[in-house]
């Protein structure tokens, strides 16, 4: 049996109803699940049905149920249907067996009188029974001589049909008289409330079933079994082709919920311009790229959703496994290389306006195959695509999109709802082909530079600026990468900072935690640029600190403002979910916004603070409205350094009085005072003696003697890696007994193997998590700080050996799959890294 067999019409339905968030899968049994038979006792499932209902039923939201004329406990035991499969008797009237003790007295009286009536009807009728169910009776004329049978049928409807409180339903060679009303439709329907179907498919081939095929509207799914008129819009021969239909739906759920084959995380790799990022996987597919920016709707998300929902792919279209992916040195530029066959990627830097350019070329001597599936909003958005001369127009969306290639002759074919286009292209070494995606444009005319011009262009823009930097000796060429990264994540237009290029890969898995990191936290961004003025790159921070002072304009005072905005400085709407991606790997929910929006976090003061001192002493001067600022956010901690706040890792409980926000409380004013004396600013008298009130607060309330350690808060005895900061910070001498102290609590507690966990508290969500990157940097700073060197070299070479081969690094390592997790690249991460370089560096 193949699907292809199947109509088309039919497959391109199904598969856009597997795509459906909740989905519902209804049936017949007989003449749909089992081939009618002389016997109805002899009628069995074909066994390739059975095997894709039960599959069907495991995958994620997704539930099966057979809705049949037969007394449930005779469905069950005749079928023999899995535990998984839901089965309805008696047409929607048996939703479990003890049902009958549901039946009222005057229920169950009727029915008695009914069975008394009907057995006088068929008594000495050769062929014809009942079948006594426990709420309705069905009379068999199947077996009967045609005649007499259709004597009996007229005797029914003359008569106990007519009867008050009965309900007749009629089917092939049957009648049943039921004394509950009885209605596979509304069977459906109950089944579809009860597990919150987006989307019900249901395949029948009984006159009763079409009560079933009425109530389907909208993405709903009917298919009726065998000739006749039906309400169903499609139709199929017989019971093998059911198995069919739920064979290929059950391919197509599965692909579309957990992805053929997921591509690990740390092997994406990143273009970049300072405006847009993209993410291109290690056999050149574009899979990641939304517009008009990177907080922005995806274009392309089908990192996210699979190729339904966007890709941009290159391949030899003999296949063949590429041979290996870098970026050309110091550059944003990605090479994707196969034996006879290069695909070069990058983002153009000086696009004007709002312009998204991404140019592809394709060199070499094979033939490739090129697949353009734009899916904008997500995919929620259907398109059109309209081949020119010069290359493809993209209609039906609000922002507009082309792709100029010039002599490709492109095949557009349609699911229904979107258009992809596919070619063949034959380079030579004299002629690659080149492909440049323009969003928001119209202009599919020639560029005014040349290609070669261009990609030199783009490959200084990023070269030079690498070039003045200052690396350590220590991974001197991963620490170049990870300065690019994070200069990636930088908006220049804007002087806002990515925390990562993308949302929702997971931190476990098939798991719930799924975030959207596309925007611009205060606290990251802080430590982000304060790590590149540290390689000897200011101007990023001096956007910061613009951005950010456009922000504070914008608020009455810092202790106003949100953990998080838009790359624009704007608030970010509400956290939602788009229901129509199935995620990374089946992790879902994809999420956009960020919940952590409408938090309370008073460490963010901290890292400005400390970056506007970093920055001042680069500048030699301390300029006034960075004061101003700086003050102001002191003001904030004195207000409301006591109170308890959700931290650094966003819990979703209730605000704790935790240790990292009290000292980074701590922190803002220690370096507003500092600053202040450098730069004879005038220091509020007040400010040293809370400065010394938040000190012993800490040291007060922070220290555990029951756990001899420094706990995540004042309330428990839970450990936190964000606790190292006690001793990184200068709050406490790393010297000091109950830094060393926590310092190998953390360890034994929160580190494992190459990575160490953030904690290992209930934070009120299911599920479990990786060990993070930057906490592993923390602990390897703490290990420098007490004297284990060796500790601390050991930990940072873990941390190398998970970068991926381009060498970024996502949020996570799972240290028991030895997978990485979470967004990608992240910020945290790339600081991380570079941080504990400088300081091997000068340690050694």
């Amino acid at each position: 049996m193949t699907a292809e067999a199947l109509p088309a019409e039919l497959r391109r339905a199904i598969v856009q109803i597997a795509r459906t968030p909740r989905l519902l899968v209804a049936c017949d049994y007989d003449g749909t699940l089992a081939p009618i038979t002389a016997n109805p006792d002899e009628a069995r499932p074909l066994p390739e049905s059975v095997g894709a209902l039960r599959s069907l039923a495991g995958l994620h939201e997704t539930t099966t149920a057979v809705i049949s004329g037969r007394a449930l406990r005779d469905l069950a035991t005749l079928s023999r249907l899995p535990s998984e499969v839901n089965l309805v008797g008696s047409h929607g009237s048996e939703f479990d067996i003890g049902f009958i003790h549901a039946l009222d007295e005057d229920a169950k009286a009727l029915h008695r009188r009914l069975e008394h009536e009907l057995e006088q009807l068929v008594l000495d009728v050769p062929g014809v029974s009942l079948e006594v169910k426990p709420a309705s009776i069905a009379v068999h004329v199947r077996r009967a001589e045609h005649n007499a049978g259709r004597r009996v049928l007229a005797d029914v409807h003359e008569g106990p049909s007519k009867w008050e409180g009965v309900t007749t339903t009629d089917g092939k060679e049957v009648v049943e008289l039921a004394v509950v009303k009885t209605d596979k439709g509304n069977a459906l329907d109950t089944l579809r409330h009860q597990v919150g179907a987006t989307a019900a498919v249901f395949l029948g081939d009984d006159v009763t079933d079409e009560k079933a095929f009425a109530r389907l509207a909208g993405p709903d799914l009917g298919i009726k079994v065998g000739d006749g008129e039906s309400l169903a819009e499609y139709h199929v021969p017989d019971t093998v082709d059911v198995a069919m239909v739920l064979a290929f739906l059950l391919e197509e759920r599965r692909n579309w919920l957990y992805g053929e084959s997921a591509t690990p995380i740390e092997r994406l790799s990143l273009l970049a311009n300072e405006r847009s990022v993209a993410l291109v996987t290690p056999d050149a597919k574009l899979t990641w790229l939304c517009h008009p920016g990177p907080d922005a709707p995806a274009v392309f998300a089908d990192l996210l959703g699979g190729p339904g929902a966007g890709h941009f792919s290159i391949k030899p279209h003999r296949n063949g496994l590429p041979l290996g992916q870098r970026y050309l040195p110091n550059t944003m530029t990605v090479e994707t290389r196969w034996s006879r066959l290069l695909v070069t990627d990058y983002l153009e830097p000086e696009s004007p306006g709002h312009r998204t350019d991404l140019v592809r070329v394709i060199s070499g001597e094979a033939v490739a195959q090129v697949v353009f599936a734009p899916r904008p909003e997500f995919g929620g958005v259907p398109v059109k695509l309209v081949a020119e001369a010069e290359g493809l127009r993209v209609l039906g969306t609000s922002e507009p999109f082309v792709l100029r290639s010039p002599g490709v002759e492109w095949s557009i074919a349609s699911d229904g709802l979107q258009d992809t286009a596919t070619a063949l292209v034959q380079p030579t070494p004299e002629q690659p082909v080149v492909l440049e995606l323009r969003c928001g444009t119209t202009e599919l005319a020639a560029h005014e530079l040349s290609e070669v011009d261009r990609r030199d262009r783009a490959g200084r823009y990023w070269s030079d600026w690498a070039a003045k930097l200052k690396l350590p000796t220590v991974q001197t060429e991963l620490v170049r990468r990870s300065a690019l990264t994070l200069r990636g994540l930088v908006n220049t237009d804007t002087g806002g900072v990515l925390a990562a290029a993308t949302s929702s890969l997971p931190e476990e898995i098939g798991g719930v935690r799924n975030w959207d990191y596309r925007y611009c936290w205060i606290r990251d961004a802080a430590m982000t640029v304060r790590e590149l003025v540290h390689l000897g790159s200011h101007e990023e921070a001096e956007g910061y600190l613009k951005w950010l002072h456009g922000v504070l304009a914008t608020l009455a005072g810092p202790e106003r403002l949100h953990p998080l905005y838009t790359l624009a400085g704007s608030v970010i709407g509400a956290e939602a979910v788009i229901e129509s991606l199935p995620g990374y790997a089946g992790s879902r929910p994809v999420r956009v916004g960020n919940l952590a929006n409408h938090q309370v976090q008073l460490d963010v003061f901290g890292p400005v603070v400390e970056l506007v001192a970093t920055l001042a002493e680069v500048r030699g001067e301390l300029r006034d409205e960075d004061w101003q600022m700086v003050r102001a956010m002191a003001e904030a901690v004195t207000r409301r350094w006591n109170e308890p706040d959700h931290g650094i890792w966003e819990e979703r409980h209730v605000p704790r009085h935790r240790v990292y926000s009290r000292v980074m409380c701590w922190v803002t004013i220690d370096r507003a005072v500092r600053l202040g004396d450098e730069y004879g600013r005038d220091v509020p008298g007040a400010w040293p003696q809370l400065r010394d009130r938040i000190k012993a607060d800490v040291l007060e309330h922070g220290w555990n003697e029951e756990v001899q350690a420094f706990t995540t808060a004042y309330d428990g005895t839970d450990l936190d890696a964000a606790s190292l900061f006690v001793g990184l910070t200068g709050l406490i001498d790393p010297a000091d007994d109950r830094f060393q102290k926590t310092v190998t609590a953390i360890e034994a507690e929160l580190r494992s193997g190459s990575t160490v966990y953030r904690y290992r508290r209930d934070d009120g969500l299911p599920g479990g998590e990786g060990g993070f990157h930057i906490c592993a940097a923390w602990l390897i700073e703490a290990y420098l700080c007490t004297g284990r060197r060796n500790e601390a070299e050991e930990l940072f070479a873990q941390i190398v050996d998970a970068a991926g081969p381009t060498g970024l690094l996502p949020e996570q390592f799972d240290p028991v799959a030895e997978r990485s997790l979470g967004n990608h690249p992240q910020a945290y991460s790339h600081i991380g890294l570079i941080r504990c370089a400088n300081l091997l560096a000068e340690k050694a």
